[in-house]
């Protein structure tokens, strides 16, 4: 074993074995470096990669390449997800130097961290052939690699400049951040752009709360299409529910098998929506059948849940997920197994490898003669039941502040009994185990939390997180905790300037301190608070923390109208910053009165909630909000200007219409 045996990260431990001297991320690993006067070899991936796991079978388990990379270098191992702000300096370098990056991300540096020279996934031969090229070029051309590193260093800075060009956010912008979008729609498969295909979550919420303000047709629709493409595509796991990372074709068929905790709960919340505003019968099952996932398959003993599902079982990709037809047969028996091979699209040329197939679903079912939509439910757990007996991928069961966050957020919206139930237990995880005076960790692992500090999105996230739990119980402590957490990112990450840095000010000095306003797969830290410091706001009246918000949107503004793409979760918390929000209050002394569905039911996204008794103490939203006539009485208001109080379901509905 080597030096991360005793590592918290799953990724870390799959490369406890190699025979590459493997340092964690730490000052010692550079001190050593120093003191062998060799180069840095930063490795960093995580744990449910694919291509990772390949270039540690050819590379890393090799015992020459391993001699290769213990005589010449100090070799640190770094799970991305574990350490975001390390990633994210390295992953700009990478770009800066190649036009492109992603992992597993190969940099050589400095002794003092300064990349010199980046790259992604490389073969076994040439791997090899760079580490000899990089051994000679440190060793004859030293002053010339050393100042390679120092340009790098230079460029990785200007990168991450927090100031620049401002743009308050309007209708007009975000009109202008929605047609920019339809200009990118896939029209027939849904979804933007081309192969890859990675599930649009966030620029969905985005057009969600767009139509629900303006009206947009064209936005629903855009919407409803990907939706119904992406869930009966094989990215949806049309037996256990839950979504793979992305598809490897346009047409949603192929997936890359890794299901990632963050992907599945902001799908949730879009789905959620979605059927909110439509009915959609299929909206609704994706909805509940990815909640289960989330909980069933990611849910961790210790109370959290897991990042993610891997894209191999057994060092086979799909080995879990494909079928042939003869397999189908072979559980089904003859009639059902040539009806589900139908029904899911399995052919004897096959959809993936081998001859075998990616399950998608062929034709409509969820509104189908309840005969068929019977049989195809028996056909399912028939079908899942044997694929349980198959090997399983592997489960990188770290816990992960801001995607539990987002899983909190997306379970408290779909606001079933166990929903609702599971979004609180999960709050409470992280508010005993990653809250450690008043600072945040990263992650946590069987119940211990990690040492990586949180970084700007674990706190925008968690407190999000913590205020939507405040609307679903009415208890003060929420609110309080989601401020501290507002507090500390206020103070510590922001640059003066209404942006924000992905770090603490306190924080581990790297060779940039990292500042990306784009959402990608997560949402960026920037618009993650931005939500937060709106929805917190709206609940208190607090009106220094909406100040803050607006200066934070205003630096995203022109990302939004430029590359909406980029900025879906930013134009989503524009949105809900523009519509208001709505801050809708229902004083009552029953949580089943009628009132109480109807808001939960029809309320816009981005809208402020809360349930309780008159003037419930600890929750301003409550405070001088009485019943009417014995009766539970709903206060609609926006920017604190409220409307006439209402005491049935349709009078509240006519207020909950845009404006």
């Amino acid at each position: 074993m080597n030096r991360l045996a005793g590592a918290t990260s799953p990724y870390l431990l799959q490369h406890k074995d190699n025979p590459v001297d493997w340092w964690p991320w730490s000052p010692e690993a550079f001190a050593e470096a120093r003191r062998r006067d060799v180069p840095v070899l930063i490795s960093v991936g995580y744990a449910a990669c694919h291509w990772c796991h390949v270039m540690a079978h050819e590379s890393f388990e090799d015992d020459g390449i391993a001699a290769q990379l213990n005589d010449g270098f100090v070799a640190i191992k770094v799970d991305r997800e574990e350490r975001p702000d390390v990633d994210a300096v390295y992953m700009t370098a990478t770009q800066a130097m190649t036009g492109q990056g992603g992992w597993p991300m190969t940099v050589f540096a400095t002794p003092d961290g300064e990349p010199f020279f980046c790259g992604t996934y490389y073969p076994k031969p040439h791997f090899a052939q760079l580490l000899t090229s990089v051994t000679t070029a440190w060793r004859d051309q030293r002053d010339d690699v050393v100042k390679q590193g120092a340009a790098v260093v230079q460029a990785v800075g200007g990168a991450q400049l927090t100031s620049g060009p401002t743009a308050p956010i309007s209708a007009e912008l975000l009109r202008a951040s929605v047609a920019g979008l339809a200009a990118e729609q896939d029209q027939m498969y849904g979804g933007f752009g081309g192969a890859p295909k990675f599930p649009p979550h966030m620029n969905l919420l985005f057009l969600l709360r767009h139509h629900e303000r303006t009206g947009s047709a064209e936005a629903l629709e855009i919407v409803r299409h990907t939706c119904e493409q992406m869930a009966r595509g094989g990215i949806y796991d049309q037996l256990a529910g839950g979504f793979a990372r992305y598809s490897v074709d346009a047409t949603w068929t192929v997936p890359h098998f890794e299901k990632m905790l963050y992907d599945n709960a902001l799908l949730l919340r879009v789905y959620t929506q979605l059927w909110r505003l439509t009915g959609d019968a299929l909206a609704r099952r994706i909805a509940d059948e990815t909640a289960a996932f989330l909980l069933r398959d990611l849910g961790t003993p210790e109370g959290g849940l897991a990042s993610a599902l891997d894209a191999d079982t057994e060092g086979v990709e799909g080995l879990t997920y494909a079928w042939t037809p003869a397999e189908l047969i072979g559980v089904l028996g003859e009639d059902d197994g040539v009806w589900a091979a139908d029904l899911f699209r399995v052919t004897t040329a096959g959809t993936f490898e081998h001859g075998r197939s990616v399950l998608v679903l062929a034709r409509d079912i969820d509104e189908a003669d309840p005969s068929l939509v019977e049989r195809w439910r028996d056909v399912r757990q028939r079908l899942l039941a044997a694929r349980n007996e198959r090997p399983q991928p592997a489960r990188d069961d770290k816990v992960v502040a801001s995607w539990n966050g987002l899983a909190i957020t997306a379970l408290a919206e779909h606001r079933t009994a166990e929903s609702s139930a599971a979004a609180i237990r999960l709050a409470e995880v992280l508010a005993d185990r990653h809250l450690i005076d008043g600072r945040l960790r990263r992650v946590s692992r069987d119940g211990v939390a990690g040492e990586p500090a949180g970084v700007l999105e674990d706190y925008g996230c968690v407190a999000e997180a913590f205020l939507a739990v405040h609307q679903l119980t009415a208890e003060p402590r929420w609110l309080d905790l989601a401020r501290g957490l507002l507090d500390v990112a206020l103070a510590r990450f922001g640059n003066g300037a209404g942006g924000f840095h992905d770090t603490a000010d306190d924080a581990e000095k790297l060779v940039a301190r990292p500042a990306d306003p784009t959402d990608n797969a997560t949402p960026s830290g920037a618009s993650a608070l931005c939500a937060a410091l709106v929805t917190y706001a709206a609940l208190t009246g607090e009106t220094s923390y909406r100040e803050a918000a607006d200066a934070a949107l205003a630096t995203l503004g022109p990302l939004i109208e430029g590359h909406p793409r980029f900025s879906g979760y930013s134009a989503t918390v524009a949105e809900a910053a523009l519509a208001g929000p709505l801050e809708i209050a229902v004083a009552t002394t029953d949580p089943a009165d009628p009132l109480v569905e109807a808001v939960h039911r029809h309320a816009p996204g981005g809208s402020v909630i809360v349930v309780g008794t008159p003037g419930h103490p600890g929750v301003p939203l409550l405070a001088d909000r009485p019943l009417t006539g014995g009766a539970a009485t709903a206060y609609v208001c926006r920017g604190f200007v409220c409307e006439r109080p209402v005491t049935t379901p349709a009078d509240l509905l006519n207020l909950l219409r845009p404006a």
